[in-house]
């Protein structure tokens, strides 16, 4: 169990890491929002963390199997729908300028904690890959070989990408809070055209693959 628990907290952290799309969206959120939109953000991204790597634990060949062709079409969904978020705050953020409160998007209150935490979900289940990296795991690992050693596995790289994920947020919220609001309005414009720019390699990276 020991050895699954390891494993799967290497798993989580080694998909969760690398700077995305998904990374700069919870930092951005947290920033823009503040502490508690930005732990709802990560919270939804680990969930979807948590969700691929439980399906590869217990079928994780057959829906390999079945989701593989989905992934480059459901790539492009998500590159499209980061470009749409990325747009839309850089026209919030040019309204909000123009208006009389400069910082109205940085209100807490305004943006519904369980919305963010199902638009993030949402987005990263939009990358399908995950399973397939944590589907080769479970079949590599000699010592994953009974369901509790699967599940213990899945559980550990769930929580290893929340603990990742709540770091950005707290960093997101961190900057948002101690820059004044020259800081926080430019963060937040970069941000936004972060995120634009990765969702349109994204999609892009995916039409261009080989079928």
């Amino acid at each position: 169990m020991l050895q699954a628990a390891i494993a799967g907290l290497l798993a989580g952290y080694a998909i969760a890491i690398p700077v995305g799309a998904i990374a700069v969206l919870i930092i951005h959120t947290g920033l823009s929002h503040g502490l508690r939109t930005g732990i709802a953000a990560a919270a939804g991204a680990a969930s979807a963390d948590l969700l691929y790597a439980s399906i590869a634990a217990l079928a994780g060949l057959w829906v390999t199997s079945l989701i593989g062709p989905l992934i480059g079409p459901l790539r492009v969904v998500g590159g499209a729908i980061l470009i749409a978020l990325g747009l839309r705050g850089l026209m919030t953020l040019r309204s909000a300028r123009e208006s009389i409160n400069p910082i109205a998007a940085h209100d807490e209150a305004r943006r519904p904690h369980h919305r963010t935490y199902l638009a993030l979900l949402a987005l990263t289940l939009l990358n399908p890959a995950t399973v397939v990296y944590f589907t080769a795991l479970t079949i590599g690992l000699p010592f994953l070989g009974g369901l509790g050693e699967r599940l213990v596995f899945a559980v550990a790289a769930g929580f290893a990408s929340l603990s990742w994920q709540l770091l950005l947020a707290t960093v997101g919220a961190a900057l948002g809070r101690g820059g004044g609001h020259r800081v926080r309005y430019w963060s937040a414009a970069i941000g936004n055209g972060v995120i634009v720019v990765l969702g349109a390699l994204i999609a892009f990276s995916a039409l261009g693959a080989p079928s």
